[in-house]
């Protein structure tokens, strides 16, 4: 990759650019991680079960167990009396086997003993009081006798009433879970019932996310005249975060090239991906280009940094390349404020998912029908993308404020971006266009 700063240099489509950034950014590589590490990452292996869940017989009810034959045809008038052997907790080792006419209490998620074949719930029976139905079990520390004696079983049970068997959830052999699943609570969950303490997966790629201007201030400080707040360092964080990276957020640096370079430097540290917007245009303060341009890998030939222009709107001066010892990846974004998201959503949110190891990298997108009052223009050669709300139900979309690369209230209010393509100028009312779902 060479810079380039030629102004006839050519005009980068949309896909050539992110084609090109797709066939450097590489899937970081596997490690092994503690369970709780690895929530957000993807797995690298197929993960078989080693045990089948559950890996017992057990009961999904509190009550007694029982053998079928001893409460068939039992009633309220003429309830079954069963000696109660014992009782059968959550954990037991089930030393206890029920002969005829004998019932073991048992727990919610208790083993079910040996000569069991069903579980009447507590509520089916008079729990052991001698009284009517019960509407619970008395607690063994309040009541110790209510694990012996008698109890009267109201209703009968059939074979297999209220068990869990071993195995109905998953069978030991079986695949858990498939290489490429992004791991969140309930696949942690599941590899914790089978017995996994690590697992092996690609980390969450660290971002680095940086915005330049000597116009920024912080938000929460006051502003002078001819400042304005950074908002891109933020959206752009949150971004990178929600595209399932952990995003470091760099307060805004200031027009001086030198500065910037250092900064650079000093994140490379801890940066899988670094992000800049700003400073790429052809002004006399865009300092990105400045710092960057001459900026070269001596180990590795064609390296650096290379400054764009793409046929698209917004979003039109872009950088890619890579820096520092490490060829750590470089995306170099517009200021604007929509320029920058866009961009974003269509460059760098595909190689952050392609760092983490996803198959699919990019936003679903759909066919929409366009809503609006009058026809939309488009420049000639580009491919512009428009904010839009999208009415799944309908099959609509509707433009959310106007094309300007400065308008992040109406991209507060988005759902969608409505993409026109490079060869139409003019799309009516009513055409079908294709729509990037944001959410």
């Amino acid at each position: 990759m060479t810079s380039t700063t030629d102004q006839a240099a050519p005009v980068w489509s949309v896909t050539e650019h992110l084609e090109d950034i797709l066939a450097t950014v590489q899937p970081l590589e596997p490690i092994e991680l503690q369970l709780l590490d690895a929530q957000g990452c993807v797995l690298v292996d197929d993960v078989t079960v080693p045990l089948s869940l559950p890996p017992f017989d057990n009961s999904s009810m509190d009550g007694y167990a029982v053998r079928v034959a001893d409460v068939e045809g039992a009633s309220e008038e003429f309830p079954a009396v069963l000696e109660v052997i014992g009782d059968v907790a959550a954990g037991s080792a089930g030393d206890l086997t029920v002969g005829a006419g004998q019932a073991a209490r048992i727990m919610t998620g208790a083993p079910l003993p040996p000569g069991a074949e069903a579980v009447v719930p507590v509520e089916w029976t008079d729990g052991g009081l001698g009284a009517g139905p019960v509407g619970g079990m008395t607690p063994h520390s309040a009541s110790p006798e209510g694990a012996s004696g008698e109890v009267r079983v109201h209703r009968p049970a059939a074979a297999r009433a209220h068990v869990r068997a071993q195995g109905s959830d998953v069978q030991a052999g079986e695949r858990a879970l498939a290489a490429g699943t992004v791991l969140g609570p309930s696949q942690i969950a599941l590899l914790a019932a089978i017995g996994r303490a690590t697992v092996r997966v690609r980390p969450r790629p660290r971002v680095v996310v940086m915005s330049t201007g000597s116009e920024l201030t912080q938000p929460g400080e006051g502003l002078a005249h001819g400042q304005i707040y950074d908002s891109n360092s933020f959206a752009l964080t949150a971004a990178a975060r929600d595209a399932g990276a952990i995003a470091y957020r760099v307060g805004a640096v200031a027009d001086d090239a030198e500065t910037l370079r250092s900064t650079i430097e000093d994140q490379l540290i801890r940066a899988d991906l670094l992000v800049t917007t700003g400073g790429v245009s052809v002004g006399a303060y865009d300092v990105v280009k400045e710092a960057l341009e001459s900026v070269g890998d001596e180990d590795e030939a064609g390296a650096g940094i290379e400054f764009r222009k793409l046929a698209m709107q917004p979003g039109k001066p872009q950088g890619f390349g890579s820096i520092g010892p490490d060829h750590t990846p470089l995306l170099a974004l517009p200021g604007n404020p929509v320029s920058s998201y866009v961009s974003f959503e269509l460059f760098v949110r595909p190689a952050i998912r392609t760092l983490m190891g996803l198959a699919d990298v990019h936003r679903p997108s759909v066919r929409a029908e366009l809503r609006c009052e009058e026809p939309l223009s488009s420049p000639k050669g580009k491919r512009q993308f428009l904010r839009g709300a999208y009415d799944a139900e309908a099959g609509a979309v509707r433009p959310v404020g106007g094309s300007g690369s400065h308008l992040i209230a109406a991209l507060a209010q988005a759902d969608c971006l409505i993409v026109v393509p490079e060869d139409t100028t003019e799309v009516a009312p009513g055409t079908e266009l294709e729509v990037i779902l944001l959410g």
